[in-house]
């Protein structure tokens, strides 16, 4: 394809994307208020124990602006097989019919990853508030900004989930030859270095528990990334070995 062409599907992929995510956007505003009540629970439950926070909404217009942010998160992560398959498929056209079977299987493959990442940065949020929260004073209160609150949440879900997937294009580029196995094993430090970086930068609070609990997932799904892309290595090696041994010997027969 030319770049023009290149041009003209990357257009056409981002279009198909972002209807979907505006489809899923309208259900996710008649939705917002369970959302919302879900995401202000840690508040509550520290109001309650503690009596001294609460989430704010400085202007007139800020509640409504609050359910259009949780409106467009949710589209966007209902949404996520269909722009994670127009990512994929963006790839596809320059593709062998074997590598495109892979591309497919990956895809696949994604899909519950980043539903998964998501869950993980659903899951480890309230601990984290409840945590950055026990800094306040006793004497005095916490008054959170509610977009501010909820665009912590939102990031923190959504940065998981984009981590979750990553390993899967590590093995998807060593299935298409860019990478090997070994490369991916040799670079254990540097990833290892780069999760703790990003699980320190998604859980900005002083509970270093918070951190592990983001980094442990994240370190096995790149472990199990370099282990399948060293078996697969280790599988097209061995295919190579026995053509030449084949050649060899129609060679010596002939």
């Amino acid at each position: 394809m030319s770049l023009g062409q290149h041009l003209v599907e990357l257009r056409k992929r981002l279009f198909i994307s972002a209807i979907a995510i505006v489809v899923f956007s309208i259900g996710g505003f008649l939705v917002a208020d369970w959302v919302l009540r879900a995401i202000r629970s840690p508040i509550e439950l520290i109001a309650k124990t503690h009596g001294n926070t609460t989430l704010n909404y400085s202007t007139i217009g800020a509640a409504f602006d609050v359910h259009i942010q949780i409106a467009v998160t949710v589209g966007v992560i209902a949404s996520s097989p269909v722009w994670l398959y127009q990512v994929f498929a963006f790839i596809v056209p320059g593709l062998t019919k074997k590598e495109k079977r892979y591309t497919f299987s990956f895809f696949f493959s994604a899909v519950p990853l980043f539903f998964a990442g998501c869950a993980a940065g659903w899951w480890v949020f309230p601990h984290i508030v409840d945590v950055l929260n026990s800094f306040v004073p006793s004497q005095d209160a916490a008054i959170t900004e509610a977009k501010d609150y909820l665009g912590f949440v939102t990031k923190l879900v959504l940065a998981v989930g984009i981590a979750f997937v990553l390993p899967v294009f590590l093995v998807l580029l060593n299935f298409l030859g860019i990478i090997s196995g070994i490369s991916i094993f040799r670079s254990w430090r540097w990833a290892i270095l780069a999760i703790f970086v990003f699980c320190a930068l998604a859980t900005p609070s002083a509970d270093v528990a918070s951190m592990f609990l983001l980094s442990a997932p994240m370190i096995v799904l790149y472990l199990l990334a370099a282990t399948i892309a060293w078996w697969h290595d280790r599988i097209i090696a061995k295919r190579v070995e026995s053509l030449a041994d084949d050649d060899n010997s129609g060679a010596a027969a002939a």
